[in-house]
């Protein structure tokens, strides 16, 4: 680890947010050479001495890091073969136009997929096992709003039987991957993209469908579905535009907590020795909040100054109970991403702002909320960007690769989007929350659904 890096890349995000400069990892390295030419030129002695004395300790972080580096590049050779050498398979979920369902269903199906298997022995990681990995998807071909779902193929059964246990009457279908049917290059199509984050915390929840009271069954005209603005948004394109979006999940252990490059497992271990995880953050905030709450006094006797009775506000006591009660839940690593796409003369610019502000009906102020972040919100089209065209053609043609590929948790892609310790971790609530089978109260016209639904026949039927 390079002495003070966390340090410099903050330095290095504040100067780019404020002045519009970028570091690129080539002009940083060029400039290091340099200085060290300017060094060596103007001290030349001290820097000959300090050279001297790495090369003479080689034999000691040479090999050092060259294992590591070769076991680095062992992970990532062995985990793309082995995901590479998975078949994989879309399905599109079509509701009925009765559905009367609660989001507690989709939460339901997602502690069925919660999977954790193919990594459990240190040999099925060291041979590139990874335990599972599903894409819940909207997208909207031309303002029809379709929702897929996208996995290995030898968990079709599983998903296929949760799913019709929740929702009888929908239909799910194999649908040919969406993605690939569009060339999404330039100059055929204009692409723009990028990746979503939590604004605060991971422990802290956003605004979940239990706030808007969906836990219940209501009145139709009383429902109020925060996924009705994303569906009735994605609804509003027109010819020659698609919309694109993707949460790939898998279950949570801990790995975006103390990260290190090409390792499979959390290197951060909590107190008790194991991986740390979100539950072991939420602790720490809950403690940190409780230790808000008590006022010191001074005592009258001794005259030392000691802690007070906690005395939280109800604001605090309720965000305390909200922290438990997401925790208290299975969770995911959770990556978003989001796409337009659209013929250059179709393009609509406005677009863009509302693709940013998805998931503000799902932000609560003082808790959580999901912003966008990366790829081509990392251009701020200030005059003195030089390259930045060509480094935008770049990022929208690895954006679109990594879509294609469902790709989050594993290198390659981290470039121009996230990286792993930027992802989101949700509970099964909070993720239901955002993805779930909309009931007939959602009325959207582009919202794809069947006409009636769909039954087995009975088993007693005389043939």
């Amino acid at each position: 680890m390079i002495p003070f890096l966390h340090q410099m890349e903050s330095v290095a995000d504040t100067i780019t947010g404020k002045l519009g400069i970028r570091f690129e990892k080539w002009p940083v390295f060029i400039a290091g050479i340099l200085a060290l030419v300017l060094a060596y030129l103007i001290m030349p002695s001290v820097v000959a001495f300090a050279l001297a004395i790495a090369l003479f300790l080689a034999p000691l972080w040479l090999p050092m890091l060259l294992v590591n580096g070769a076991l680095i590049m062992w992970y990532i050779l062995q985990r793309s073969e082995f995901i590479a050498a998975q078949k994989y398979i879309l399905l599109e979920i079509r509701p009925p136009r009765n559905l009367v369902k609660t989001p507690l269903a989709m939460e339901t199906f997602l502690t069925t997929i919660h999977l954790t298997g193919g990594e459990a022995t240190w040999w099925a990681r060291f041979t590139g096992g990874i335990r599972p990995s599903f894409s819940l998807e909207i997208a909207s071909f031309e303002g029809q709003v379709h929702f897929f779902i996208w996995g290995r193929a030898a968990f079709r059964r599983i998903v296929e039987s949760q799913l019709y246990a929740q929702y009888p009457g929908i239909q799910i279908i194999e649908a040919p991957d969406y993605t690939r049917l569009l060339s999404a290059k330039a100059p055929e199509w204009e692409v723009w993209g990028c990746d979503f984050k939590h604004t605060a915390a991971v422990p802290l929840p956003i605004k979940t469908y239990v706030e808007y009271g969906l836990d219940k069954v209501q009145k139709e005209p009383e429902q109020v579905d925060p996924l009705a603005n994303l569906i009735e948004f994605m609804s509003s394109v027109g010819k020659g535009e698609y919309i694109w979006l993707q949460l790939v999940i898998r279950a949570h252990k801990g790995e975006i907590y103390g990260v290190s490059p090409g390792s499979i497992s959390s290197n951060r271990l909590n107190k008790a020795g194991k991986p740390y995880t979100w539950k072991d953050e939420a602790d720490e905030i809950i403690q940190d909040i409780r230790s808000k709450t008590r006022d010191s006094y001074t005592d009258i006797f001794t005259g030392e100054e000691r802690p007070g009775f906690p005395n939280p506000t109800k604001g605090q006591m309720e965000r305390m109970a909200a922290i438990e009660r997401n925790v208290g839940k299975l969770a995911f690593d959770v990556g978003g991403r989001g796409i337009y796409l659209a013929k250059p003369d179709k393009f609509h610019g406005p677009m863009i702002a509302h693709l940013i502000a998805l998931f503000k009906p799902f932000t609560s102020e003082g808790w959580n909320g999901i912003n966008s972040t990366g790829w081509m919100k990392r251009f701020d089209d200030y005059p003195w960007e030089i390259g930045a065209e060509k480094k935008k053609q770049h990022f929208r043609k690895e954006l679109v690769e990594a879509y294609r590929r469902r790709a989050f948790f594993y290198d390659p892609f981290f470039e121009g989007g996230l990286h792993l310790k930027d992802l989101m971790v949700m509970s099964t609530e909070e993720l239901a929350t955002i993805f779930h089978i909309p009931s007939q109260s959602v009325q959207a016209p582009g919202l794809t659904r069947i006409h009636s639904a769909t039954r087995e026949a009975p088993l007693d039927l005389p043939t």
